[in-house]
């Protein structure tokens, strides 16, 4: 090969590397959805609504408050099949699982009970009561601490080692989705009946801030993005998502969304927000930057599909399915994001 030959084959390798480098590291494309549904997980149970689910990664494990069901539903995500049903909870709504400790935490409707289970055999460890209708439930594991809204407006506090309620915070109204800002000793939670984000300091158990929202209502679901300091507020009234300042409250700007969102969550990897709408569709929204936001694609699903769990870790979305007409049970439709 003569000089020329050998430079230009010197310029072609490297032309291919760089192909092969570009396509390596670039992102799907613009045919491919953001959400693929890579496996479908058939359950047993009744006709109706399902709830909050949570997914325990190291043990490949679902928890779902199968509400319509009164049950707590195990899922075996290794095998892809329900394993077990523990049978006798009344309108289970919210459920939460705590790795450090291996005990599953699950909100009742009905009377307003906690009840906790051993992650090990799933016998009844302890059953805290609160007032009524137990929703929401998260679980901080600095402070192994136990959230859980309730009604008459409050959100109890259980200390998760030995069951105690340590505090009953009074709420300005009825609560639902919060999140936890563990490191930062934080909680967001919102009351739709007064449209606000409420901010709650989890050392002291008292509330140091409210944000209000005004362009629009019934916020349900939240979600953060601590690096940017955003806060992300599913709203079912004139549905859209709410981009609000974590530290001011301050609104930066909002996407307009199917209806009925009952799950929100942030993909750090990919920037990206996923909002289970009970209208029939997953929306996907691409943040452009910390003020910039654009809502990319409506995936469908089925009406009344509403709760969703996104897994960071595998990044896998999800999405609890209320029982077709064709089929015994209800379904678990798990997608792999892209």
């Amino acid at each position: 090969m003569n000089q020329r030959g050998l430079k230009v084959w010197t310029w072609m390798l490297a032309a291919g590397t760089v192909t092969v480098l570009v396509a390596a590291f670039a992102p799907a494309s613009a045919g491919e959805p953001s959400l693929k549904l890579v496996q479908t997980i058939e359950l047993v149970g009744k006709a109706g609504k399902l709830d909050h689910l949570f997914v325990d990664v190291t043990n490949q494990r679902l928890f779902l408050a199968n509400k319509v069901n009164n049950t707590l539903d195990i899922v075996d995500l290794k095998a892809g099949k329900l394993i077990k049903q523990v049978t006798g909870q009344g309108g289970a709504q919210g459920v939460v699982y705590a790795p450090d400790l291996d005990r599953v935490f699950v909100a009742l409707g009905t009377g307003g009970f906690c009840n906790i289970f051993s992650g090990k055999d799933y016998q009844l460890v302890k059953t805290v009561k609160f007032a009524d209708d137990a929703d929401n439930v998260r679980y901080d594991p600095i402070a192994k601490r136990v959230y859980v809204a309730h009604a008459e407006s409050l959100l109890g506090v259980i200390d998760a080692t030995n069951y105690e309620i340590l505090a009953d915070i009074k709420l300005p109204g009825p609560a639902e989705a919060f999140q936890l800002q563990p490191a930062a000793k934080r909680l967001y939670l919102n009351a739709p009946s007064s449209a606000e984000v409420v901010v709650i300091d989890t050392e002291k158990n008292t509330i140091v801030n409210r944000h209000k929202i005004k362009s629009a209502g019934m916020n349900y679901t939240i979600a953060l993005d601590e690096a940017n300091k955003r806060m992300f507020i599913g709203c079912r009234k004139e549905p859209m998502v709410v981009v609000m300042d974590l530290e001011s409250g301050k609104e930066i700007t909002s996407v307009a969304i199917p209806g009925d969102n009952d799950d929100l969550f942030y993909d750090v990897k990919r920037k990206r927000l996923y909002a289970s709408c009970g209208e029939g569709f997953i929306a996907v929204i691409n943040q452009i930057d910390a003020d910039n936001y654009k809502l990319h694609e409506k995936i469908a699903t089925v009406k009344d599909a509403k709760t969703s769990f996104y897994d960071a870790e595998t990044s896998r979305l999800y999405l609890a399915c209320p029982r077709p007409k064709d089929k015994k049970g209800p379904e678990i439709r798990v997608y792999q994001a892209n």
